[in-house]
């Protein structure tokens, strides 16, 4: 196959030879090539099928916005990656590429008769076809849409490869490396400041990268970039990332990066991350973007061989790679003429450029002509040759239509104007503007703490954008941003013109196929078709075309859509609107998200510091949240009979739980007791050192979302408990409010969930158990009275003594330094043999609670259940004049009948366990559907009761106790009687031992 590689262009010079295959053909490319550079090198310019039509689809562009050239990329079995842009895909030793979305092979694609059904296959046809007969949906349409969806194969073994994730805070983060980036970067440093600058490519320069005769202040271009990243990378202050893309801007000035450690590399070290994930928190973000080239929607402009002007350039400049022998160039802007300039020079034959445009520049037209290139000024393309690559156009003169004229040749270059890459800006909630000159959106009212500069700004002068992004890095590191030393720019391409929506061959009425977004085959009649539909919001006419939602999202198509629409609209563009920009900027793998978040650290495992004992004494564990619990200790038994024994040993003697996974908060401060007296509705700030207080936490619409033991350590200092599930919500609700709230509190929290290990003796012995360890207290029934705490020694250590119960009996809740709790665990363990004392679990807890009533957070409570449905009005103060939720009680509805209220339910057999969450009616003989009163929260057999318990919320549950509700299950229908929720001892003599 003949070379496309010019020996005299190009900067890869002599780089060493690299083999790689494509479709199992094998080729050569260079060092420094990426996989579309090495295939335009060898003459390759079909790379894939488009997604509907099957069309064959070439290298479209040369960076980030290729749309049409995603292949396969594959190191073995478990490193099979789909949908890589082969623009972005660095070049290595041995690498193998396959194109996608073809069977049974690129050149013969069996797909490809949908093109022959193309009329019935317009946007949103599924729609409207996929409807009838009904019973072909789940045998035939749903089966067929799902094996033609996506694009690629998704791989089917495990991933191999690591990932990584890092976090950093700088003082200014700079997102692109090219000529606006590389001057911000370096004014910021040199000011001090904390600095990182990344690029998506393996090298900086932007588009200087294309460039051929462009010089700054005297010297080559690419001269100016290699000195200002060489001076960066010996700043200490600035860390320098190529390879590195930012993805995602997100609140607070956090910017999501994706860094490829190992993409470019044959035999990546086993021990780096494949892929890095960098979130960085920035006091300010320069976002030196760039823009983004968009093609002509003319007829056939998808056809292989037809590209972006600007990319060629690249092709050219950087890569030495002239993309076809006889190049035409199809304009409407005046960056494509130095790209047919450079070819001309290059050797390439250049028979014509075509502009859209009836009068551009004269220097642009002259120089060409000198340059010995035919100019057709008011010319468009009217018509293409060739299917699997372009072998001619067909020209026609615009005002009259009358001179049609033909040229051969084997690649199209076109240029429709320059989009500014606002994709950052506007995920940042920035606020877009439309420049009519630019016929694009552009920065305007920034949100975050950002600013954009050069061409992400709608700023192409050179000389200009260094100077502004000079004086928006030394802003961004603090300084002033008074006028830059200004530069001397010589030789760089223009930058007028540009165009919106369809060509005129490819206008209202015109029966072809001139596409808009060329992965999800848009064309300009789709778009047309679907204001005829009735679609006026651009949103809509987005989701019914699809333009805009492939993997480059829409970056080429996105305001030639927005013109085609406001055509057939006949509004203005910027009335028509903009579609959202939403992260990632390209795409991210899943295995960059989850980072080290696999396999046995997807779900992180907490295990308490009595796990061990726990574990050493046969308990079987179940998962709360990330914690491992204590389920029962099984001892030879089944569940149930262990059950039984651990709720009989409470119940007779003592019982050991591990409480460690409570949340427990400590706050601190003068104004403490006045917070929690606004953050929780029960009062607290009245309540005595040295005693505890069972509280309810409310939403803003006074439902119940958590609860705890608030206990008073010093008039200034709190313990407050919280449950497992809820410790870091209600720590986080708390610092919410006490920062945007209640500023002028002071009062401090934090988390001391980690620094207690806790150990509750529950049962009418616990007392005579922990006796002999209690130092400096004394714990008898009048000195330590129920709901009382007081800071002690244990064992000899510090520890908090609470005297709580979660079960109804004498109990009390020892808090020791973590490190410390299984050394306790152990002596009460072993001294409690005599006494009977059980360890138990969290069932035989659970039965425990739900014998006396006691409700848990998420069970019992559904984020719709009150302090009165849940019987617990005492626990709501009357008196604070403010709290969260009090509002929210007040509404008429929270009072109103017809509630669903807690109660107890007994079953007409004993023997009976209810299923948790079935349904409760009234008539069990009701026709379907029937009417619903409530539901079943918690349901067990109890060991003390002899026989099975429940608690539901029924509507108006309280009013029906002492009556008989049926509940329905597929098997029989079961009759309960409702009562109070309290099962043993009601009056609470237990509690005081």
């Amino acid at each position: 196959m003949t070379s496309r590689r010019l020996p005299e262009a190009g900067r890869l010079g002599n780089a060493r030879r690299i083999a790689f295959s494509f479709d199992g053909q094998r080729y050569a490319g260079r060092e420094g090539d990426t996989l579309a550079s090495a295939l335009l090198a060898n003459g390759i310019h079909l790379t894939g099928r488009s997604f509907k039509y099957h069309r064959p689809r070439g290298i479209v562009g040369s960076g980030p916005e290729e749309a049409n050239a995603l292949v396969e990329i594959r190191r073995d079995a478990a490193r099979r990656t789909p949908n890589i842009r082969a623009t972005m895909q660095p070049l290595h030793d041995g690498l193998e590429a396959v194109s996608q979305n073809r069977w049974p092979s690129l050149d013969f694609d069996v797909g490809a008769v949908n093109g022959l059904f193309s009329r019935f296959l317009t946007a949103g046809f599924y729609y409207k076809t996929f409807m009838w007969p009904k019973t072909f949906w789940h045998r035939v349409y749903e089966p067929y849409i799902r094996a033609a969806a996506g694009l690629g194969r998704v791989p089917d073994a495990p991933d191999t490869d690591t990932y990584a994730n890092r976090f950093a805070h700088v003082d200014v983060l700079v997102a692109g490396g090219g000529a606006a980036g590389l001057a911000a970067a370096l004014e910021a440093g040199a000011s001090g400041a904390s600095v990182l600058i990344c690029d998506e490519n393996a090298g900086f320069g932007g588009w200087l990268r294309a460039e051929s005769d462009t010089t700054i202040d005297g010297g080559p271009a690419m001269d100016w970039v290699a000195d200002a990243v060489a001076r960066l990378a010996a700043m200490p202050n600035v860390r320098v990332m190529p390879r590195t893309t930012a993805f995602g801007y997100y609140n607070h000035n956090m910017v999501a990066l994706c860094e490829q450690v190992t993409e470019h590399l044959a035999q990546p070290d086993p021990a780096l991350p494949r892929e890095r994930l960098w979130q960085v928190r920035a006091k300010q973000v320069v976002l030196a973007t760039g823009s983004i080239e968009r093609p002509l929607v003319f007829p056939d402009n998808d056809r292989p061989g037809i590209m972006l002007a600007g990319a060629a350039r690249l092709y050219l400049n950087h890569y030495g790679v002239a993309v076809g022998q006889r190049v035409c160039v199809f304009t409407a802007h005046d960056a494509a003429y130095a790209t047919a300039l450079d070819l001309k020079r290059a050797g390439v034959d250049v028979p014509a450029i075509v502009d859209l445009r009836a009068e551009p520049g004269p220097g642009l037209t002259g120089a060409a002509r000198a340059a010995g290139i035919e100019v057709l000024c008011g010319y468009g393309v009217k018509s293409v040759r060739g299917r699997r690559r372009i072998r001619g156009i067909t020209i026609e003169e615009l005002r009259s239509g009358n001179d049609n004229r033909s040229f051969d040749c084997d690649a199209l270059l076109m240029s429709g104007g320059f989009t500014p890459s606002v994709h950052l800006f506007s995920q940042s909630r920035g606020k877009l503007a439309f420049d009519a000159n630019l016929q694009a959106y552009v920065p305007s009212e920034a949100v975050q703490a950002c600013v954009s500069v050069g061409a992400a700004a709608g700023q192409f002068d050179l000389a200009e954008t260094i100077a502004g992004a000079r004086r928006a890095g030394r802003a961004a590191a603090g300084g002033d941003d008074a006028a830059a030393e200004a530069v001397t720019v010589d030789g760089a391409a223009g930058f007028g013109g540009g165009m919106a929506g369809a060509t005129p061959a490819a206008g209202p009425g015109k029966a072809v196929k001139a596409f808009v977004d060329f992965q999800n085959d848009v064309t300009a009649r789709d778009i047309r078709l679907a204001v005829a539909e009735g679609f006026r919001s651009v949103e809509h006419i987005k989701r019914f075309t699809t333009t805009g939602m492939a993997t480059d999202q829409g970056k080429t198509s996105n305001i030639h859509g927005l013109g085609v629409a406001a055509e057939a609209l006949s509004r203005p563009m910027p009335e028509v609107g903009l579609t959202t920009f939403r992260a990632p900027f390209t795409p991210v793998s899943f295995g960059t998200i989850a980072g080290f978040a696999q396999g046995a650290l997807f779900d992180p495992t907490r295990q308490t510091p009595i796990h061990e004992s726990a574990a050493a004494d046969g308990a079987v564990f179940e998962d709360v949240g990330m914690w491992k619990r204590a389920w029962y200790f099984p001892r030879g038994a089944d569940k149930h009979a262990a059950v039984d024994r651990e709720c009989r040993a409470v119940r007779e003697a003592a019982g050991l739980f591990d409480a460690s996974t409570l949340g427990k908060i400590e706050l601190v401060g003068p104004d403490a007791g006045a917070f929690l007296d606004l953050m929780y509705a029960t009062p607290l700030s009245r309540l005595a050192v040295g005693k505890c207080r069972y509280a309810l936490m409310l939403n803003e619409a006074g439902f119940i979302i958590d609860d705890g033991i608030v206990a008073r350590i010093a008039e200034d200092r709190f313990h407050v408990t919280t449950t497992t599930g809820g410790a870091p919500r209600v720590l986080n609700l708390m610092e919410d409010y006490r920062q945007t709230e209640f500023p002028e509190m002071a009062v401090w929290t934090s988390s001391i969930s980690e620094q207690w290990a806790v150990i509750a003796v529950q049962g009418p012995r616990a007392r005579d158990l922990i006796a002999p360890f209690v130092e400096g207290l004394d714990i008898g029934p009048d000195a330590f009275a129920h709901m009382s705490v007081a800071e002690c020694r244990f064992m000899g250590l510090p520890c908090r003594l609470f005297r709580v119960s979660f079960t109804g009996e004498l109990g009390f809740e020892i808090n020791v330094p973590s490190d410390y709790g299984r050394s306790v665990w152990d002596a009460l363990r072993e001294r409690g043999r005599s006494l009977g004392v059980e360890p138990y679990g969290t069932e035989a807890m659970h039965v425990l609670r739900a014998e006396k009533g006691y409700i848990i957070v998420g069970q019992e409570t559904d984020g719709t259940v009150t302090p009165a449905d849940a019987g617990m009005a005492w626990a709501v103060s009357r008196k604070k004049a403010d709290f969260v939720g009090k509002r929210g009680l007040e509404r008429p509805d929270l009072s109103a009948p017809g509630r669903k209220q807690l109660v107890g339910l007994k079953t007409a057999n004993p023997l009976t366990v209810l299923e948790e969450g079935a349904q409760l009616v009234a008539d069990p003989n009701q026709r379907v559907p029937m009417t619903m009163l409530g539901h079943v929260t918690s349901a067990y057999r109890s060991q003390t009761l002899g026989r099975s318990i429940a608690l539901a919320m029924v509507k108006d549950g309280r009013r029906l106790v002492g009556q008989t509700l049926y509940v329905p299950m597929p098997t029989e229908t079961i009759a309960v009687e409702v009562t109070e929720p309290v099962f043993f001892d009601p009056d609470g003599e237990r509690l005081h031992g």
